[in-house]
């Protein structure tokens, strides 16, 4: 991750000359298209013209940022909806305060070539994974629709390298990939693949990248603001897509080839266009869905999961 922290420092960390509320955000991972809006907020200015100084740093440990953000050494992180469900559910002082990627990316993916065309055709074969809970239940709703079980199919841990594995056989399918990178990777890698979603196989819908800070130290109204900004950078976006990715691409020049340039386009149409707002609905059928897949036990409130910081 050394390389991944010195980009997110590169891109990231100048603060305004003026003085500035700070504002520290942890990445999931390294800076990558995810992030467009965080990169542009700070790129066109929108951060400081909302009185904030934002340092942005990318994760050494990707399982760190919900924790520390719990043990109020940083202001907010980037996470995943699924996994604040498990997070409150052990107790973790964490909610969420805002929308990043209002779509899931995961999805089951196969070869273009693979025989599969639903998840009754898994049978038998070995499935590539890289986090076991969240995906093991997703994949073991997709198989109860079919009337098989985990049993019925190989699990293979591949770690992160799930294209890769995919590319050259170790697995025959992969949970958790993300459409909007991984099969973008294997088109250029000449291994086209083929996307079975999960909302459209019974799945609950759900934010694939959310907001999360804790409950107890959060400043809502520096958050407001924070949200603010990226709003206006999401919109930007929208408007212009080819000014926002040539924006984007020319802050390190790790983020110019043809697999950033692809995600970034194809990930647009899915930043949340009003990060503020949230679906109750969405997230109490999420709770349930992980409560009767025996990941969390009983179900929480979705106010306990998920708040809008400009209605408190």
């Amino acid at each position: 991750m050394t390389r991944a922290l010195a980009l997110a420092t590169l891109l990231l960390a100048a603060a305004p000359a003026a003085a500035q509320d700070r504002l520290t955000l942890l990445l999931d991972w390294f800076v990558n298209p995810n992030h467009a809006p965080v990169v542009l907020a700070q790129e066109l200015g929108y951060f400081a013209d909302q009185g904030l100084e934002v340092e942005v740093t990318a994760p050494a440990d990707p399982s760190a940022p919900p924790k520390t953000v719990a043990a109020g050494r940083a202001d907010l992180a980037i996470s995943y909806q699924p996994q604040l469900h498990l997070q409150v559910a052990e107790g973790l002082p964490l909610v969420r305060v805002g929308t990043l990627i209002a779509t899931p990316l995961n999805c089951l993916m196969v070869r273009a070539d693979s025989p599969v065309e639903g998840p009754a055709d898994l049978e038998g074969l070995r499935v590539g994974f890289s986090v076991a809970g969240v995906e093991e239940a997703l994949l073991q709703q997709l198989l109860s629709q079919a009337g098989l079980t985990l049993d019925d199919i190989e699990m293979v841990n591949v770690n992160f390298s799930l294209g890769p594995a995919l590319m050259s056989g170790q697995v025959d399918a992969v949970i958790g990939a993300y459409r909007n990178f991984t099969l973008n990777q294997m088109e250029i890698e000449g291994v086209p693949g083929r996307c079975l979603f999960l909302e459209e196989l019974g799945i609950p819908a759900y934010d694939e990248l959310v907001y999360i800070a804790n409950p107890d130290t959060m400043d809502a109204g520096r958050i407001a603001r924070f949200l603010a900004a990226t709003e206006l950078a999401v919109q930007h976006m929208i408007n212009d897509p080819q000014g926002a990715w040539e924006t984007f691409a020319a802050t390190a020049p790790e983020l110019q080839d043809e697999l950033n340039e692809r995600a970034f386009f194809d990930t647009v149409p899915r930043f949340s266009l009003t990060p503020a707002a949230f679906d109750h609905g969405r997230y109490r059928a999420f709770e349930a869905f992980l409560s009767d897949a025996g990941l969390v036990a009983g179900t929480r409130p979705a106010s306990e999961l998920a708040i809008d910081v400009g209605a408190e």
